[in-house]
């Protein structure tokens, strides 16, 4: 069990995909994602091992839930400033977390 407290830490918030790419050259498929986490965070670059069910083309628009606060992360030659969560599906591959209707881009989960 954890406590609030614990849960607090973690800053969790909606963002809207803005701009997406494949992230060429790396060991396991991914796509590059820029994240727009509203006017307080800005735009925050990720990235995703989710090529076996997404394609760049279909998620620009698409709003994620996303983990801001863990230190960013060096892959390859890319930045990862924040974690895109998700859930894997019956095969393993990552289902996006989202949510079901439109929120500002930053609000936080609770």
């Amino acid at each position: 069990m954890i406590s609030w407290e614990d849960f607090n830490k973690i800053d969790f918030r909606a963002g809207t995909i803005v701009k997406c790419q494949p992230f060429e050259g790396v060991h396991k498929p991914a796509i590059k994602l820029w994240v727009d986490l509203g006017p307080e965070l800005g735009v925050k670059k990720s990235s995703a091992q989710i090529t076996n069910l997404y394609i760049p083309e279909e998620l620009v628009g698409k709003q994620v839930i996303c983990v801001t606060n863990f230190p960013p992360k060096q892959i390859a030659n890319f930045i990862s400033e924040i974690l895109v969560t998700g859930f894997p599906n019956k095969n393993g591959f990552v289902v996006l977390s989202s949510v079901d209707k439109p929120v500002p881009n930053g609000a936080k989960l609770f």
